[in-house]
């Protein structure tokens, strides 16, 4: 895995896991938790970095906020915080096709935690 890969694990491993847990009762954490960790996988696998961005050593973050269904299909994202970087916001629906769809959440989780945010992060080591 690359650093890039590491870096973009833990930051969105730590903010997906904040979005959920809070809201999950104790006995069905884990369900979360496991299914939160497929999610980072699946990001992990389909993060773009731009070879134009890279060449530039551009960095940044964003957060795209995403709806899913029952099923992990996406309905809709909106990009809530953009990079500021037009090379690396370019490439987040592109991103986000790619996820489509996510995994399925578990039962466990309320009808109300089918929308969350995405940190994404783009950084050179």
């Amino acid at each position: 895995m690359s650093s890039i890969s590491r870096q973009c694990r833990l930051a969105m491993g730590a903010a997906l896991s904040l979005a959920f847990v809070a809201t999950a009762t104790p006995v069905f954490a884990d369900d979360i938790q496991d299914w939160q960790r497929e999610i980072v996988k699946q990001i992990i696998k389909t993060h773009i970095y731009p070879r134009s961005a890279i060449a530039r050593e551009i960095e940044g973050s964003a957060k795209v906020q995403v709806s899913i269904d029952r099923s992990g299909k996406i309905l809709s994202f909106e990009i809530t915080e953009p990079s500021g970087e037009d090379q690396l916001d370019k490439v987040i629906p592109k991103m986000m096709e790619k996820l489509d769809p996510l995994p399925a959440p578990p039962a466990s989780l309320p009808d109300g935690n089918l929308t969350f945010v995405i940190p994404i992060a783009w950084r050179l080591q």
